[in-house]
């Protein structure tokens, strides 16, 4: 759910929604979520002094609480 969720919002900032890859590592507590997107979208996905990603980080928080577990997004070059 928390994989499709980032997905969904990451492929309409980017201009390059083909090359969004979301892969989604689950504990028992907690969900690593690791986000990868075309080099020359980056700071789209970033945003101006990070606001982007954190909003988005936001949005994970609230779905994964709603589940009572912990998730993180790694946004990875």
């Amino acid at each position: 759910m928390l994989k499709e969720l980032v997905e969904q919002i990451v492929k309409k900032l980017v201009d390059n929604p083909d090359k969004v890859y979301v892969s989604e590592i689950t504990g028992e507590q907690s969900t690593i979520i690791e986000l990868r997107v075309a080099p020359e979208d980056l700071g789209k996905v970033i945003g101006k002094e990070g606001r982007t990603a954190r909003s988005i980080r936001t949005l994970v928080q609230a779905a994964a609480s709603k589940e009572h577990k912990r998730a993180v997004l790694e946004i990875l070059e």
